[in-house]
């Protein structure tokens, strides 16, 4: 596997980092565009391994840290939903530019939620893929709730998550109605995978069930028996590549 490491500019001019991961003796069979969960950073180990699995299958793999998370510019308390959003389609030109433009867009949890959002703004996307992913993204403003008072006050509160202190902007308060991420998802017009673990205890797989139901077809749905949130075990992370690999090669060769 050969391993570059890039630098691209969001929507305010920011550096943001990115890895791209490519077959090391053959031409990709096509590019992935993996964006990762809530808080968290490029260098999550089940993203590694999901990204691992789907290079030894012949991809390409880019990941990138959202705006001021892992070794990226920014202030992440003054990020939102729209600026993950904006993040993933600023990594897919950049990579368009690179003559690298993405056939599949992953997202983890709230990560799937924005390459479901970003993916009609994507030219080159054929098929979207979530794992874990929210039926709403503002199921993190549902999180939030406890902080609302001084995220309204003082505009920016921490919290700890994955056992990790995170400085966490009120623009997550936003909250999108249901029927109008009902509307964004059935005008999705690509193909969709969802997978979500039964077990899930961050987002439930009720969430995964309305992503799906939303969805027109072709859509998949499969559960990581299993697994946790995080897909802590190597053995799902490798698993959700694996599959990934296999469903892919359906769409980026019609």
């Amino acid at each position: 596997m050969r391993v570059e490491s890039l630098t691209f500019t969001n929507a305010f001019g920011q550096k943001l980092s990115g890895r791209l991961d490519t077959p090391s003796e053959v031409t990709p069979r096509a590019v992935l565009l993996f964006a990762h969960c809530f808080t968290c950073s490029k260098n999550l180990s089940a993203v590694v391994h999901i990204s691992r699995a789907l290079t030894e299958a012949g991809y390409a793999v880019f990941r990138f840290d959202f705006t001021g998370l892992g070794e990226s510019e920014g202030d992440f308390s003054q990020t939102d939903f729209v600026s993950h959003v904006d993040d993933v389609e600023a990594s897919a030109q950049f990579l368009a530019q690179r003559g690298l433009a993405p056939h599949i867009l992953v997202g983890h949890s709230l990560g799937g939620a924005a390459v479901v959002h970003a993916a009609p703004r994507v030219p080159s996307c054929r098929a979207v893929a979530v794992i874990g992913a929210p039926f709403n993204p503002t199921h993190v403003a549902r999180l939030l709730r406890p902080h609302r008072d001084t995220l309204q006050r003082q505009g920016a509160v921490e919290i700890v998550l994955g056992g990790k202190t995170v400085r966490v902007g009120r623009g997550f308060l936003e909250e999108i109605p249901d029927d109008e991420v009902t509307r964004r998802v059935a005008a999705l017009r690509r193909p969709l995978l969802v997978l979500h673990a039964p077990e899930d205890t961050v987002v439930s797989v009720e969430n995964g069930e309305r992503l799906f139901h939303a969805a027109r077809h072709p859509k998949s749905f499969v559960a990581l028996a299993g697994a946790d949130h995080l897909l802590s075990d190597k053995r799902d992370a490798r698993y959700v590549g694996e599959l990934l690999a296999v469903w892919a090669e359906r769409f980026i060769f019609s």
